[in-house]
């Protein structure tokens, strides 16, 4: 679904959260369209904090935020978005130990409204197998098969509530036939 990706102008790209790895894997789909376009993640505050991780994060604009105090990341986010840029976020907010879609947060959907820019699904599924949250790391040719969807854009619409369980329930579909 590389082609359900826009080339130009900004887009919420939402992706669903199993592992540690997730951002490389929802970053390939811009990469793969040859362009120099690059996914900007949404991370907690923590991974920020970290003294390789920070600076890394830093350098490559990928946005910080903090979960006591979220407006901030959120206008930062809607910006980048304006600017055309490319936003992840993961409207899980944490990973899934079931490795289920769990409820979402409605920020994804509030971004791409204050923005007025789609919404681009990345599911994935067996990025679990790599490394998660409680299992032990295979990092080193884990040899496992990774899938990864790319749906068709999603206009944001109001109530934010009822579009907030669409977007889910389409990534859950679409896990459904990745799995």
């Amino acid at each position: 679904g590389v082609e359900n990706l826009p080339v130009t102008g900004g887009a919420v790209v939402a992706i669903n959260h199993t592992s540690y790895f997730d951002f490389t894997f929802a970053g390939l789909p811009a990469y793969r369209q040859g362009r120099g376009r690059k996914v900007r993640f949404m991370a907690k505050k923590e991974v920020f904090d970290h003294k390789v991780g920070g600076p890394l994060m830093r350098s490559l604009r990928h946005i910080e935020v903090d979960r006591n105090s979220g407006a901030e990341s959120f206008d930062l986010a809607c910006q980048r978005l304006k600017e055309g840029e490319l936003v992840g976020v993961y409207p899980e907010a944490t990973i899934s130990r079931s490795f289920e879609i769990k409820p979402f947060k409605s920020g994804a959907v509030r971004m791409a409204l204050a923005a007025g820019v789609p919404i681009i699904t990345v599911t994935i599924w067996g990025s679990q197998r790599v490394w998660t949250k409680g299992l032990p790391k295979k990092l080193l040719r884990p040899r496992v098969p990774i899938m990864m969807e790319v749906g068709a854009p999603m206009q944001a619409y109001e109530p934010v509530a009822e579009c907030t369980e669409e977007l889910r329930s389409r990534m859950q579909e679409t896990l459904e036939r990745l799995q």
